[in-house]
């Protein structure tokens, strides 16, 4: 999907920079676009563009990459001078840290760099049947319901699913070749670095004790919504570090916090955020989690299901135009709860649930068809996303849809 969508970019704008996650394959996307790559954290390479960014930039070959482009984040202004004299689309692309745009003063990228955001596999990507010609999931429920949805040759169970969602997306474990041992190890050792290296390049105050289990206890509520007393009490920290710890691994890129969803039509809604680790696989590695520890756990398997389904929307979100937004709804003290609430734009919105179950009923959607009766035309679509393998209707406008719908 990141090809696709880089391609988009760089015919139309001078320069652009891909943000994500370490590990995510940034780099390697980035340079299937390019002519000549510049790493600038090579010192032989990374010396001339200290000495002089701009003379450095004029004798590279375009389009070309910068990546690490953080340890010459002089050369950012080079690229602004740059397409202030050209502003021919597809000049630059650059890839690196998240750690010299938050401590440079002023941003010389604004108006002159555009922002990709890349994010870990999907399990479209992971089978390696990209279809960016086809609408999106999204738009596909939401203008024909499950009429226009479809299931792969092979649908997947429970297991299958849980399976997926422990290994994750990262393309260094995403391949069917790489042992179990072999994946537990490497997102171990991504976490280690996470918390070392990459936590201390952003914020040398922060304890990496207390920041591992912070990650832990996140990784172990994943996709829940625990009072914030009770993940202060288990991380065993105070509530200025955990939002400073939020921050930080929102800046990694490894946590993502849906807010709760707001309207003016429904009262005594929960304002707290819901927080999902971008991957899956990494927050089971962070709380030690294996199949048969998930398995053995409905509201554990329910949450680990929830993860691995948003990890498959928000690539496909950052494709659409204009861009849906995420949030969660939680009313009533708890008695009315909806995992997913889209706003698609224009004042429509979908409701998704989550259930780990293979035949959802009318009973499950009874949230979907509250909140389809409180916003009426404004609500264009809901699906139970469920683990069993069948479409179909469970009342007017919500459906019951496979989670392997959204990437068949």
């Amino acid at each position: 999907m990141a090809d696709g969508q880089l391609d988009e970019l760089v015919a139309e704008f001078p320069a652009v920079m891909v943000n994500g996650a370490r590990a995510i394959g940034k780099t390697t996307t980035a340079a299937r676009h390019v002519q000549q790559v510049v790493r600038l954290d090579q010192p032989g390479m990374a010396a001339s563009f200290k000495i002089d960014p701009d003379a450095a930039l004029r004798r590279a070959d375009r389009p070309v990459l910068l990546d690490e482009w953080q340890e010459v984040p002089e050369v950012l202004g080079a690229v602004k001078r740059a397409v202030d004299r050209d502003a021919t689309p597809g000049q630059f692309i650059l890839t690196g840290s998240v750690r010299a745009e938050l401590t440079t003063e002023m941003w010389a990228g604004t108006g002159r760099v555009i922002r990709m955001s890349m994010y870990p596999l999907t399990e479209r990507e992971v089978n390696d049947q990209p279809n960016l010609a086809r609408p999106s999931f999204l738009h596909r429920l939401a203008t024909a319901g499950g009429a226009d949805l479809t299931l792969p040759s092979e649908v997947p169970d429970i297991d299958g699913y849980v399976a997926g969602a422990l290994r994750g997306g990262f393309p260094e474990v995403a391949s069917p070749s790489r042992s179990e041992h072999g994946r537990a190890l490497w997102l171990t050792s991504y976490l280690d670095d996470l918390v070392t290296r990459d936590a201390a390049a952003l914020d040398m105050s922060k304890d990496p004790a207390k920041l591992r289990r912070y990650v832990a206890v996140l990784a172990l509520n994943n996709a829940g919504l625990p009072s914030e007393e009770t993940l202060l009490r288990a991380a065993d920290i105070n509530a200025r570090t955990a939002s400073a710890y939020d921050q930080l691994l929102k800046n990694l890129y490894v946590l993502d916090v849906v807010p709760a969803w707001a309207s003016n039509r429904l009262s005594r809604l929960a304002k707290r955020g819901k927080r999902y680790m971008v991957d899956s696989g990494l927050a089971a590695a962070a709380a030690g989690l294996t199949a048969g520890t998930v398995l053995a756990d409905s509201d554990l398997t329910g949450r680990i299901f929830d993860a691995f389904a948003t990890a498959q929307l928000r690539p496909e979100i950052a494709l659409m135009h204009p861009r849906p937004l995420l949030h969660h709804l939680r009313a009533e003290s708890g008695r009315r709860e909806i995992d997913l609430v889209v706003e698609m734009g224009a004042g429509q919105v979908i409701g998704l649930e989550f259930k780990a179950g293979t035949a959802p009923t009318a009973n499950d959607a009874r949230h979907l068809f509250w909140l389809r009766d409180e916003l009426g035309k404004q609500f264009v679509a809901g699906a139970v996303i469920h683990s069993g393998p069948g479409i179909y209707e469970l009342g007017d406008r919500v459906h019951a849809v496979p989670l392997c719908a959204l990437w068949a």
